[in-house]
């Protein structure tokens, strides 16, 4: 978890504010790599926001002497190192306290990070479906989108950002409505509507030119429950009616899977957790981030999360799934 530092006065805070409220200074962000268990107490009485027990509360210092709270399923001893071993197969799964930027790039770290140089084309693919304000969350967070372009443009200046309307509502109104098409105008990017532009036969599937020529499809949806997000947002790389024809004539499974064939080993998925939307159309936080290079898991892992599904046997990395997850239907 990183810390923010004044400066000046070297006063510091666990969440980033813009300057100093003494000295009207920047602030510095202090990394930390290393965690260190101070305190340890079992709990045993359930909560709606933490429903399995028992669990441990911990108090964790890094080695710039910060201390914070930190939950885990598992007992740990004073004095113990908090560590994560990084791996491509996991989906990773990290809380978002105060700070997406710092998520986001702890969930790819946690993935063994992005092949990402100078020269390579990034494909973004945020979750655009309805205009409306972003507390609804309906789509992707102007918040979120940004954090993702503020960490890929650290590696490259070659992105896109891209999406396409599967039903009435016109793209360029749900972009302005969101907030999104704001944060593509503050970094000077101009989103693309796949649907005007060029498709390419691959098997039974129309797949737009775009992601095609992409190095990186950057899979960026908001996940809502009960629902398979990060796999419905992957639908919008094919043509509309192609889409439309092949569910109708086949099956949504045969698109999954010819999907998975040609763009899965391409695609990356971050995917917005933090607050989300019920199938009361209700908001619950979670305050989370995960990502994968298999969309397919991220939404087998949300919906173990979230109590829907139990026992994927997925691996995972970074925040223990009991300790995160929620009773979504009682909150």
């Amino acid at each position: 978890m990183p810390f923010y530092q004044c400066k000046k006065c070297k006063k510091t805070w666990a969440y980033l504010i813009k300057e100093c409220p003494f000295c009207f200074e920047s602030l510095i962000k202090l990394e930390s790599n290393q965690m260190k268990v101070i305190a340890c107490s079992k709990i045993n009485i359930p909560t709606l926001l933490h429903p399995k027990v028992p669990y441990f509360a911990l108090v964790i210092e890094d080695e710039n002497g910060n201390k914070y709270a930190y939950k885990s399923i598992t007992e740990k001893k004073v004095g113990e190192e908090i560590s994560f071993v990084p791996n491509n197969n996991a989906v990773a799964i990290w809380r978002n306290k105060y700070d997406f930027e710092e998520a986001i790039e702890k969930v790819i770290d946690l993935i063994n990070g992005l092949p990402l140089n100078e020269s390579s084309n990034i494909l973004v693919l945020p979750t655009l479906i309805s205009p409306n304000h972003s507390y609804f969350r309906e789509n992707t967070s102007p918040e979120f989108l940004d954090a993702i372009l503020n960490v890929l443009l650290k590696k490259t200046k070659n992105i896109k950002i891209a999406g396409q309307s599967f039903n009435d509502n016109p793209i360029e109104l749900s972009a302005q409505k969101s907030g999104l098409l704001d944060v593509c105008l503050k970094h000077d990017m101009t989103p693309i509507d796949l649907a005007k532009n060029n498709f390419i036969k691959q098997n039974k599937l129309e797949i737009s030119e775009e992601a095609i020529n992409s190095d990186i499809i950057l899979n960026i949806p908001i996940m809502k429950i009960n629902k398979a997000s990060a796999t419905d947002n992957m639908f919008k790389i094919i043509s509309k009616d192609n889409y439309s024809a092949l569910k109708y004539l086949h099956s949504e499974e045969l698109i999954i899977n010819e999907l998975s064939e040609i763009m899965l080993n391409k695609t990356i998925t971050i995917a917005e957790a933090d607050v989300v939307q019920g199938h009361d159309k209700f908001n619950r936080y979670l305050g989370l981030v995960l990502a994968g290079n298999n969309y397919l898991n991220v939404d087998k892992v949300f919906d173990e999360i979230t109590m829907n599904k139990e026992g994927n046997n997925i691996p995972i990395v970074g925040r223990n799934i009991k300790e995160v997850q929620h009773n979504t239907e009682i909150l």
